[in-house]
């Protein structure tokens, strides 16, 4: 196997203005990515989340750095930098989220990238990219769910 990126596309229900809100705000990333979220969405800019209670010795933090911020169109940061290093680091994943009009919705065209470049030893590469895997088969999801309720409110 590769290990080298994670690929996915998904037809949303929404414009590509409402999905970028969903994609790049802390208040809407909380709800169907991790638990807690501080984030600038601007170029350059950085921030924090949080998988689950931050006060749990269990909960899992993670910095995040603000690559590009094109609204509508794209989104990307690094996250998992090396340890003591900044998000900015090449040595960090990169997740980047195009947005394409697609008939009334937005096509979502998701990209995680750098796990070979991170230096892993064999396992820990295998390992971690088949965590992130089903991660985003998790939460990607969980994004379209949250988008179709955002739509179905008055």
């Amino acid at each position: 196997m590769e290990y080298g990126s994670i690929e996915r596309e998904i037809s949303i229900d929404a414009t590509p203005e409402v999905v970028y809100e969903v994609i790049s705000a802390p208040e809407h990333l909380r709800e169907w990515w991790p638990d807690e979220a501080e984030l600038e969405p601007v170029p350059g800019g950085t921030g924090r989340i949080t998988f689950g209670d931050s006060s749990s010795p269990d909960a899992i933090s993670e910095t995040l750095a603000v690559v590009e911020a094109d609204p509508p169109r794209r989104f990307s940061f690094r996250w998992i930098p090396d340890q003591g290093e900044p998000a900015t680091s090449t040595k960090s994943l990169l997740v980047t989220f195009d947005l394409v009009p697609s008939g009334d919705g937005t096509l979502l065209r998701f990209t995680e990238t750098g796990f070979r470049e991170k230096g892993w030893e064999a396992a820990v590469l295998e390992e971690q990219y088949r965590e992130h895997v089903a991660g985003w088969d998790h939460f990607l999801p969980r994004l379209v769910s949250y988008v179709a309720r955002l739509a179905a409110r008055p």
